[in-house]
């Protein structure tokens, strides 16, 4: 439990209400699995404006469960939201993707999702 995110910020803005919890657990699972799936195609379409959108609305929610990857999405954000042609951020969204991953597979399996 708690391996690839961590619920100390997501207790104290419940108040530890454990129902409140539960659907901040639902809700990332729901969201941010949708999220990603967004920003993998936009970056690998080259979709910058997409790419920007998708990251940007994932960061309260990633910052939430405290990742630990809000500075490379972060960096794959502003990647599309300054049209970084001459980047390759692939590095970036792979590190992105395994942490959401690792999290969404736990989160399911601690909150029986």
């Amino acid at each position: 439990m708690e391996q690839h995110y961590k619920l100390y910020r997501v207790r104290e803005l419940a108040d530890n209400d454990e129902d409140f919890i539960l659907t901040l657990a639902e809700t990332f699972v729901e969201e941010v699995s949708e999220d990603v799936e967004r920003l993998k195609d936009a970056v690998t379409s080259k979709n910058y404006q997409e790419a920007y959108q998708a990251a940007h609305k994932m960061k309260p929610t990633i910052d939430l469960f405290e990742l630990g990857i809000l500075d490379d999405l972060i960096e794959v954000q502003d990647w599309g939201k300054f049209t970084k042609t001459d980047v390759d951020i692939t590095e970036k969204l792979n590190i992105v993707t395994a942490a959401v991953d690792h999290a969404l597979t736990e989160i399911k399996s601690d909150f029986n999702l």
